[in-house]
């Protein structure tokens, strides 16, 4: 009976395929939203040089745009990377992903921590670039707005420096 129940609670590990297909299929429609993003940027190209209003008015929305579709690509990698690693991690190993010579090793996950380590460097990077969007969006109307933005970049700044120092420990040149 004990071997029965601990057969039973090994298969259960398979349940989590549910979420690596719903993370990959996230994951897929994030990357075809930025691409929609990109696509709407092209296609407003062609009637950018119509008029001189119609440029300036281009120019405004088009790096909006295309920092979204950055926002969407970084985002469909996390759902990417989460998906993968759940695989690896509770399923199966990907053999062709660990024989592959030519692949990054980015989506070979062996424990929990690396995924959590991954799946943060990502999501740091989607904050940097959500505000970004954001602060090209903003109206700088007040001095203390552009205080706050100097203190949002020196917060970016930091947070690049301290997530590569952790990835080269103390005593080592990173090369």
């Amino acid at each position: 009976m004990i071997q029965l129940i601990e057969k039973l609670l090994w298969k259960s590990r398979y349940m989590v395929f549910f979420a690596v297909l719903s993370a990959i299929i996230s994951a897929l429609i994030m990357i075809v939203m930025g691409t929609i993003e990109v696509i709407g940027v092209l296609r407003e190209f062609g009637h950018a040089f119509s008029s001189a209003e119609a440029y300036e008015e281009f120019g405004k929305n088009t790096v909006s745009h295309l920092v979204g579709a950055i926002d969407y690509y970084l985002i469909g990698t996390v759902f990417l990377i989460f998906g993968i690693g759940l695989y690896e991690l509770f399923i199966s190993k990907i053999d062709i992903a660990e024989n592959d010579e030519t692949s990054s090793k980015v989506l070979v996950i062996h424990d929990l921590d690396a995924l959590k380590e991954k799946i943060a460097k990502v999501v740091i990077m989607v904050l940097i670039v959500t505000f970004f969007k954001y602060a090209i969006n903003f109206h700088y109307t007040e001095m203390i707005n552009l205080l706050y933005l100097s203190i949002g970049i020196l917060l970016i700044a930091v947070s690049i420096y301290l997530t590569h120092k952790s990835n080269h420990p103390a005593g080592h040149s990173g090369k």
